[in-house]
């Protein structure tokens, strides 16, 4: 073989290596799709490629821009997070790579974002604490590390975690914003199903405290994976998800992940 001919598939081989997730117990679960280069930056979490896709950042959220929408504050570090993520993607090639389901209902692709040197666009939003895990049940690839990345920056006070706006929220009404993406903390004081849903309750007054509520389709998930949610009874976890009010506050739980437990 020509020597021109070998380099070429050195060459080629050594930049798909460099595009290629590095390796991780996760990595196995990833899927990869195409290669471009990155040419403009919506938000924080927000990007379009020069093939004229728009990559929704899979699995985290960060601080929220206004983006045309009436009446629409911009979050706190909101401008820092695009601006990082414009230092960390614009211009270079990045290779999109799929955990779970590939786009949203806005026809944007659902990715994990690699740089061609090999960098995780949303490992490094979160370790700089510019963004927030947020995953889906349909879309649960990488959380572990996801969480690794962000309780690292939290501990650390990085970026959002020294703003009270994204505080972690203790497990008391007044202390929780509706209408708000928020994590919650506190102990369990029981947990009961009742009508075939699954409460959660951090309080004696279930018609005003904060509450975790699981549908039956989401407890079928959660036994899938061995996920016994009656032992969360005495502890103290840290719960994630948009706040809504139902007899109290109330976060919605899909999938295992939402959850972490502190005693442990």
């Amino acid at each position: 073989m020509p020597r021109l001919a070998q380099f070429a598939i050195f060459l080629a081989c050594s930049l798909s290596a460099l595009a290629a997730p590095r390796a991780a117990p996760w990595a196995a679960a990833l899927e990869a799709g195409g290669s471009a280069l990155i040419v403009s930056v919506t938000d924080g979490d927000t990007l379009t490629l020069d093939d004229g896709t728009v990559v929704r950042l899979v699995g985290i959220q960060a601080p929220k821009l206004p983006l045309g929408r009436p009446g629409f504050e911009a979050w706190p570090l909101a401008d820092e997070a695009r601006a990082a993520l414009e230092e960390l993607g614009l211009g270079r090639r990045v290779t999109m790579y799929y955990g779970g389901r590939r786009s949203d209902r806005y026809g944007r692709a659902l990715a994990h974002l690699y740089r061609d040197d090999g960098l995780w666009l949303q490992g490094e939003m979160l370790a700089l604490g510019l963004a927030r895990v947020y995953s889906f049940s349909d879309n649960r690839a990488a959380v572990p590390e996801m969480l690794a990345r962000e309780a690292a920056a939290r501990a650390a006070g990085l970026g959002i975690w020294r703003n009270p706006f994204y505080g972690v929220r203790r497990a008391e009404p007044p202390n929780i914003p509706i209408d708000r993406f928020e994590l919650v903390v506190g102990r369990v004081r029981d947990v009961a199903t009742v009508r075939n849903r699954t409460y959660v309750n951090f309080g004696d007054d279930w018609k005003s405290d904060f509450t975790l509520s699981v549908s039956p389709k989401a407890r079928r998930l959660f036994k899938r994976e061995g996920y016994d949610l009656d032992r969360l009874e005495g502890l103290t976890v840290r719960a994630r998800g948009w706040i809504k009010s139902y007899n109290g506050p109330m976060i919605e739980l899909t999938h295992p992940e939402q959850i972490e437990i502190l005693d442990e």
